[in-house]
């Protein structure tokens, strides 16, 4: 095989010439994406390439073919095993070839390219009642391409089991270039008018018929001996028994034996019915020995977790994220499905009285909250990044997470499993497919030191001979990778190795296509991503990282890479990647060159990163990601950061002093407000917004006097002893100060009476810009006027400064009087839920509300949401516009960020608002004043305003409509 480095250039320019307008990467800003997927494993490409056709893939597997360069397939990335890394070439499906090409709802089946996401997939084939019935967790990112690849199944195996059960036909290209269909019957040339392809294609299929006649014995006794053994090749379809079924044998090769391009699936039909038993047991094993009764049920799920999931869920989202769990340290999920609503809920009540009778589970409950129904499966689907980090900071790899017994022998398994543990000093977090036999589970491996790989080394040679001691696999679903491969000798006779090796040359003589995995493959503890302590490159940082024991390193080494964030659809992360589609603007992309740029990888030139400055380029600082990311990723913190250490003694850009610095140029335009909102609003003021690179295409918001306020607040004094303070925002005080008014009547209305404070402020702007050394100076100053013996709480009408106040202070500044004011914090919302007199009463409320929740509020405020408080005064329907307004404080103000900031509106803000009856309008509800921004730039021109959730509330107001 050819040097990658030395082929790179001859590949790149083989690939202009045969295939022109392809996109390729091959700098360091792509490469260091790739290096990852959601393994353990770091292996760099040379290059990334995106095709848009399987004509480009075609062009590329000859290219490489001829300068001798390896190819990795990849999807969306979410392989824990490390099937989606590779040296050399990487092919990126999920960018474009990402279409579905047919549903045929007659014959139940679908074509698609390999890059379609799963639950897009299942999206459109609702529309007919159907579905594809492997579902696994990551079904929001994860591609078709990616399930053939590991042969994945997910939740609801014990009904719909793999995906090779459930694929017609796939469409692929050779190693050396050929396009080829494999279906039930053999393999085809998919040009039968190309004499030289029809001539190699079936060359290749009487070679592997060849194979299979001479390894009849090992095939029928070693595979397909349990339902989830993925391990190895799946050779034991292409038997005369079985139809030579050349596409079920080329699911689970995870890209080592050819490239799929497209495939005809098959699809089942929806339930119309079904129901949720949340049963609860002191352990899992107890939870296991139940799997085989509720087996004999016909469940359509039976998924097992232990607490420290659940303990990680809570803290992360809330005390209310998880509702509807019963007593115990370790729970079963049981779905049963079918078409009469009423049987389903019998069969579940007596399923139920069944297993109170067996005596093992100490409590249980059929789920009937479509709610707590969505928030219990969540908890499960987020397992693999909930168990990475946990409560008490503890980290926790993959490695072991796949493996898988026959369900009858699960609780045995799970016993001796967590005897070998022991003896190894390790813990394992637990959860999995266990009404399938498949356990997950995540280790506290040591990676970073030589003595804790050779730890873990011993430890997964161990493990490997147990479960096959078990009659098990070393893989039920993930693909064997670079994480099991090497231990495939210890489950398979050496004829059967062999047998897969051959398979493997037959198709790929020349060991091009993902070298490494299952035949010849890389040792288990080889190229292993974390860090040791001499890689990593000093850093001395401003924020704390007080939940990170190695700091930033630490706090960026959180994304594990299981993609939540490429989700389009769900929660609020990530609005740029949902806007661009791209890896980079993704928060795991970002984390990982992070990463890159804290080891001195591919990115060498640390804080002075262009690479790492262009990922972070259109983060919003929206703070999702913390809420959001299974393993709570602040990209918004690590954002402000490396903005501080890239421009310190450096000239920034004119928006960073422009919005940096608004606090201070707002106060002082407060003096002269009339004059400079006149200034600004003519030819003079479009200048000046050029000069501070500036959008021109908004509308500056008008200044507010400096008697405004003391106006507002006059009018809002009631004379009762303040309960509270009001914390005057430096946004309220410029630009809304009526809504200062409004919140002090409105909290004295509820029996909260505060008095306000003025002038102080919470260095938000500073820190959104990266100005951190001003941002200290700031927060401390606020800090020492407001940790002056006072406890009363703190509320904040604007929710990007409360959450500035309840969050960055104490995290940059590090202090007790930081922590102290910042446990004093609330919203509006917030001290609402928590401090209302429990006989207050709202004036009278709309039937209807269009809700944008800021960001900021929602991913640090958990559980005090206005969407909750609405709904508790009254509200009947609260249509929230779920997801970032795309403002974001100063990034839609810069006018490089102007179209990104409205094709983030584009995704929920706008429909929410084009979909505002003029005849009969909607009050908008928005307490942040970027999202009432955003909302007046899209609607304003109808009449459409937002209220701040103070004006809604005001008893001296009269009830307004939407419309101004």
């Amino acid at each position: 095989m050819t040097d990658t480095t030395t082929a790179l250039e001859p590949l790149v320019a083989r690939l202009a010439e045969t295939a022109v307008g392809l996109r390729v990467e091959t700098g360091p800003g792509a490469t260091g994406l790739y290096a990852y997927d959601a393994s353990n494993y770091r292996v760099p490409p040379r290059a990334v390439v995106f095709p848009r056709s399987a004509d480009d893939v075609v062009a590329v597997l000859r290219a490489c073919r001829e300068t001798g360069v390896p190819v990795t397939a990849r999807g969306g990335g979410t392989s824990m095993a490390g099937n989606a890394v590779g040296p050399g070439l990487v092919l990126d499906f999920s960018r474009y070839m990402n279409r579905i090409l047919d549903i045929d709802p007659s014959a139940r089946t679908a074509r698609v390219e390999a890059g379609v996401v799963l639950d897009t997939l299942r999206s459109a084939t609702a529309l007919h009642g159907l579905t594809f019935g492997p579902d696994p967790s990551s079904h929001s990112r994860c591609t078709l391409g990616g399930m053939i690849g590991n042969d994945a199944c997910g939740n609801r195996s014990v009904r719909d089991g793999r995906t090779s059960g459930h694929i017609e036909a796939l469409e692929i290209v050779t190693a050396d270039g050929v396009r080829a269909v494999a279906d039930r019957s053999g393999l085809h040339a998919a040009e039968p008018g190309d004499a030289d392809a029809v001539q190699r294609v079936a060359r290749l299929e009487a070679d592997v018929r060849r194979l299979i006649a001479d390894n009849l014995e090992p095939i029928r006794t070693e595979l397909g001996r349990i339902p989830r053994q993925v391990s190895g090749y799946q050779l034991h379809h292409l038997l005369p028994e079985n139809g030579f079924d050349v596409a079920r044998a080329l699911v689970g090769t995870e890209g080592s034996c050819a490239v799929v391009t497209a495939a005809t699936v098959r699809l089942v039909a929806t339930a119309q019915a079904s129901a949720l038993l949340t049963l609860g047991y002191d352990d899992v094993v107890d939870a296991a020995e139940d799997v085989p009764e509720i087996l004999r049920w016909s469940p359509s799920a039976v998924e097992g977790m232990d607490e420290a999931i659940v303990a990680t869920m809570r803290a992360r989202r809330g005390p209310d994220s998880v509702t509807g769990l019963p007593e115990g340290r370790a729970w079963l999920y049981v779905e049963l499905d079918g078409d009469d609503e009423a049987a389903v809920n019998a069969r579940a009540a007596e399923l139920l009285d069944v297993l109170k009778a067996r005596g093992r589970m100490i409590g249980g409950r059929v789920v009937e909250s479509p709610a707590e129904r969505r928030s219990l499966w969540r908890v499960r689907e987020d397992g693999a990044g909930l168990a990475a980090r946990l409560v008490d900071g503890g980290e926790s790899w993959p490695g072991w997470e796949d493996s898988a017994v026959a369900p009858e022998n699960l609780a045995a398994y799970l016993r001796d499993f967590r005897r070998l543990l022991a003896s190894h000093r390790l813990t394992g977090v637990l959860y999995g497919h266990f009404g399938a036999g498949c356990v997950h589970v995540r280790i506290d491996f040591d990676l970073a030191t030589d003595s804790g790989r050779a730890a873990m080394r011993r430890f997964l040679s161990e493990a490997a001979a147990l479960v096959v001691e078990h009659g098990g696999t070393l893989s039920g679903e993930h693909g064997d990778g670079r994480a099991r491969g090497e231990l495939l000798e210890v489950m398979y006779s050496h004829r059967m190795i062999r047998a897969f090796a051959a398979f493997k040359e037959i198709f790929d003589p020349e060991g091009l296509l993902n070298p490494g995995v299952i035949v010849a493959p890389a040792r288990l503890d080889a190229d292993l991503a974390l860090h040791t302590p001499s890689d990593v490159l000093p850093v001395e940082t401003l924020f704390s990282f007080p939940h990170d024991e190695d700091g930033f390193a630490g706090a960026v080494r959180r994304c594990v890479g299981v993609g939540r964030c490429r989700s389009d659809a769900g929660g609020v992360m990530c609005p740029s990647y949902r806007a661009t589609g791209e890896e980079n603007d993704s928060t795991r992309g970002r984390a990982r060159l992070l990463q890159e740029m804290v080891r001195g990888g591919t990115v060498q030139d640390g804080w002075r990163s262009t690479e790492v400055k262009d990922a972070l380029d259109l983060c919003l600082s929206c703070k999702a990601c913390s809420s959001d990311c299974p393993v709570g990723v602040d990209m918004a913190t690590y954002k402000a950061e490396f903005l501080h250490q890239h421009y310190k003694g450096r000239l920034r850009p004119r928006s960073h002093y422009s919005l940096g610095w608004l606090p201070l140029t707002s106060a002082l335009a407060g003096y002269a407000a009339r004059p400079v909102n006149a200034l600004l609003r003519g030819p003079i003021g479009k200048l000046l917004a050029r000069l501070g690179g500036v959008t021109t295409k908004r509308r500056i918001p008008a200044f507010a006097s400096r008697s405004a306020l003391r106006r507002a607040l006059r009018s809002a004094r009631t004379g009762e002893p303040a309960k509270a303070l009001l914390f005057v925002d430096s946004f309220t005080r410029a630009f809304r100060p009526e809504v200062a008014g409004a919140a002090s009547r409105v909290l004295a209305d509820a029996g909260i009476p505060c008095t306000a404070e003025d002038g102080l402020c919470c260095g938000l702007t500073w820190v959104s810009t990266g100005q951190l050394s001003t941002a200290r100076r700031i927060m401390a100053r606020t800090v020492a006027h407001l940790d002056n013996g006072d406890d009363r709480p703190i509320v904040v009408a604007e929710p990007s400064c409360a959450a500035a106040l309840k969050r960055d202070v104490p995290e940059l500044l590090g202090t007790d009087a930081a922590r102290r004011v910042a446990s004093r914090v609330h919203t509006l919302t917030g001290a609402l839920t928590d401090l209302a007199a429990p006989d207050w009463t709202p004036p009278e409320l709309p039937d209807q509300v269009v809700l944008q929740t800021h960001c900021h509020e929602y991913a640090t405020f958990k559980g005090r949401h206005p969407r909750d408080l609405l709904s508790r005064l009254g509200v009947r329907k609260v249509d929230e516009a779920e997801g970032c307004c795309g403002l974001a404080g100063n990034f839609g103000f810069e006018a490089q960020h102007y179209e990104t900031s409205m094709a983030v509106a584009d995704l929920a803000l706008k429909p929410r608002l084009d979909g505002i009856d003029q005849d009969a309008p909607a009050v908008v509800v928005a307490d942040g004043f970027s999202c009432a921004t955003q909302i007046d730039h899209l609607a304003g021109d109808r009449g459409i305003r937002a209220l701040h959730l103070a004006e809604l509330l005001d008893p001296a107001a009269d009830q307004p409509g939407g419309t101004s």
